[in-house]
């Protein structure tokens, strides 16, 4: 390639970008919740925005900045922290695109940008590629997020809730901040299931065992004593009272070895038996006791309040 191409080339990649931006962007707004910060959101469908759920303080007023600069007011229709996701509802006739949505599968290396809307400054974008990608998996407060999407850019403020977008301007999620300062994307089809969900429910059903637990390590006499595969467990430290743990009979100190027949050691494995069809549902729990086997049954309750 000579030197004369080069200023062509970069020139054709940065209209794409500006393309693409601008595909997006009429769908993009700032979401202001409380006395201070504010988030983007992605109006999702028709009258419908999705944000981030921790970037919303209060719920007694949320005003949105739309891309012509004009406000409205929003209502919540319901807030998931398992997911990190909040549905909002347009309060007046607001007319707003709905992005596309990507259907090419995403690689490492793709190229991605974030595209965000600030209450001072208006649209913001920045430019990276996805870090690393991986299968479905759980948040610490149980929420399933469909694959995990790790992208290489920078948030600005009220970034949280961006549009993350590839150069044809389709969107592949929104942005969220994780810990040590990195950055994870919610997928499209994680949101389009709590959108569902909010909508029809005005919550996230999920499973409720009332335990604080953490894994612990067992020692060998007793893997082979019970015929256990796997070096692990999950210690009970904490019950609610009156919860189905209570009513079970489980007590702080119990490790958990298996529950509706699957082997427990991790915390990892005990939600994934908290699903919303589990609601409801006996399950045997196997754990050991002072060095005995114990078996119970517990029943598996609705989270009570919000999903956390």
């Amino acid at each position: 390639m000579t030197s004369s191409e080069n200023p062509n080339l970069a020139l054709s990649l940065s209209q794409t970008f500006v393309a693409s931006i601008a595909q997006v962007e009429s769908a993009v707004v700032a979401v202001k919740a409380g006395r201070r910060g504010s988030a983007s959101g992605v109006h999702w469908r028709s009258g419908i925005i999705v944000t981030t759920e921790h970037s919303l303080k209060s719920e007694d007023e949320i005003t949105l900045v739309l891309p012509n600069s004009s406000t409205s007011i929003a209502t919540v229709i319901g807030r998931d922290p398992g997911t990190d996701l909040a549905v909002l509802r347009l309060q007046s006739d607001v007319s707003l695109s709905v992005p596309p949505l990507a259907k090419e599968p995403l690689q490492v290396g793709h190229l991605v940008l974030a595209v965000g809307r600030s209450m001072d400054t208006g649209v913001t974008a920045s430019l990276g590629i996805i870090s690393s990608l991986g299968g479905s998996w759980r948040t610490w407060q149980g929420g399933q997020i469909d694959q995990l999407i790790r992208p290489n850019l920078m948030l600005y403020p009220g970034g949280s809730g961006s549009a993350l977008i590839n150069p044809q301007g389709h969107v592949l999620g929104i942005n969220t901040a994780a810990p040590r300062s990195s950055i994870l994307t919610i997928p499209a089809t994680t949101i389009d299931r709590v959108v569902n969900q909010l909508l029809q429910q005005g919550r996230i059903l999920r499973g409720y065992l009332g335990v604080g637990m953490q894994p612990v390590q067992l020692p060998e006499r007793l893997l082979q004593a019970f015929s256990l595969t796997g070096q692990g467990g999950v210690l009970i430290v904490s019950v609610e009272a009156g919860s189905p743990a209570d009513q079970a009979g489980i007590l702080i100190g119990d490790v958990v070895v298996a529950l509706g027949g699957r082997r427990i050691t991790e915390i990892a494995d005990v939600q994934q038996m908290l699903d919303p069809e589990q609601i409801g549902q006996p399950l045997a729990v196997h754990l050991i006791r002072g060095g005995q086997r114990v078996d119970l049954t517990i029943t598996i309750a609705e989270r009570p309040g919000r999903a956390d």
